[in-house]
């Protein structure tokens, strides 16, 4: 499955810089706003050191990693949400992405413009996070007046159960509270959100964008951002924007990690914006080996294992018969497939086995 990431933000607050070294984009970087208008896309690697080792067990032809897209989407001003700025595109942009990655400013730079004149990242976010809301809400109260029509014929129970939601959206918009702050009842509610596209509700990362000195503790403007958003479930990254890409340009990976472990950190920002990334939107990764390649998958945590197998092509699901899954952690203690076979650890699974995160798979089929 493809997993897309916007990142988003005020103008000047570094989105462009992180965009660059986390991905094999290259994004125009430059101290005036708007420097960035059409989004630029890129992809990166999924760091997973379960995979690197596999692949010098298996020794295969090609070992390829999952990847994330990321959109780096221009900058947003206040009165978005009334076509100011790029303000309609922009959030046309944001609606394609799976989980928005929210750049916030916390670092001083004299030399660094800010569009409105002085650094406070929690006024950044309350800016964005209005903008959204209003789109969100012209969105929720038009499709709600066609929906209620429908409800009070009376028959029709799905366009009643819509429009219940719709108005829990509505109340909570009302309030300046984000939709991802109405909890689904159940699946079928679940599933109805997610036809609905809301900005707001489509999962966030705050990306504290700090100075180098602040990378690994944080500051003063980390700390009001946490306090901000201490009732949202996000993610909150701290990272030095502009050392990370100083450090994703050291083609030699000691010489990277002795500058990392002089800023006290034990992985790169874009490890660390990845893994959360995916914490945020409930994903994990399963593997396949051989001799001819070595591959990470990426699923849904509670995916089955036809699901999973649906992942690597159509007819592995349509057709699924069984899974050999074998553990991590019995692959690496056994060296081979077929040493984990003869020291019977090798499941033999079925439809209904809940794929665990770094299983090793294979799947047989029949179409």
């Amino acid at each position: 499955m493809s997993l897309k990431c916007g990142i988003v933000g005020l103008p000047n607050v570094g989105k462009s810089t992180l965009f660059n070294c986390i991905s094999s984009g290259k994004a125009q970087s430059a101290n005036f706003p708007f420097c960035t208008i059409e989004p630029n896309l890129g992809s990166t690697n999924v760091p997973d050191k379960r995979l690197e080792a596999l692949s010098e067990l298996c020794q295969p032809k090609r070992t390829i990693p999952a990847t994330v897209d990321i959109v780096d989407i221009a900058g947003l001003v206040k009165g978005a949400s009334k076509g100011e700025g790029l303000g309609n595109q922009f959030l046309a942009n944001i609606r394609e992405t799976d989980a928005i990655l929210h750049v916030l400013r916390c670092f001083d730079d004299g030399n660094i413009v800010h569009v409105d004149g002085s650094v406070d990242p929690v006024r950044d976010k309350e800016v964005v996070d209005a903008e959204l809301q209003i789109k969100d809400l012209e969105t929720v109260e038009s499709r709600l007046a066609k929906v209620q029509k429908q409800a009070k014929m009376g028959s029709d129970k799905e366009a009643r159960k819509l429009a219940d939601l719709l108005e829990r959206y509505r109340a909570a918009l009302l309030e300046g509270k984000s939709c991802r702050t109405v909890v689904p009842v159940n699946e079928e509610e679940e599933a109805l959100a997610k036809d609905l596209y809301l900005l707001t509700n489509k999962p966030v990362m705050y990306v504290c964008n700090v100075d180098e000195a602040s990378a690994a503790s944080g500051n003063a403007y980390v700390d009001a951002v946490r306090e901000a958003v201490k009732d949202e479930n996000a993610e909150i990254l701290v990272i030095a924007a502009k050392t990370e890409s100083e450090i994703a340009e050291i083609e030699d990976y000691d010489d990277r990690q002795m500058f990392l472990e002089e800023l006290g950190l034990e992985e790169s920002g874009v490890v660390r914006l990845i893994q959360g990334a995916y914490r945020l939107l409930g994903l994990q990764t399963f593997f396949t080996a051989g001799a001819d390649e070595c591959r990470a998958w990426t699923i849904r945590k509670g995916d089955k294992a036809p699901r999973a197998a649906g992942v690597i092509h159509s007819d592995f699901e349509r057709g699924f018969i069984r899974a050999e899954v074998i553990k991590y952690d019995d692959y690496m203690t056994y060296k081979t497939e077929a040493a984990v076979r003869a020291a019977g650890k090798m499941g033999i699974e079925g439809k209904d086995y809940v794929v665990k995160d770094g299983d090793i798979m294979h799947f047989l089929f029949n179409v």
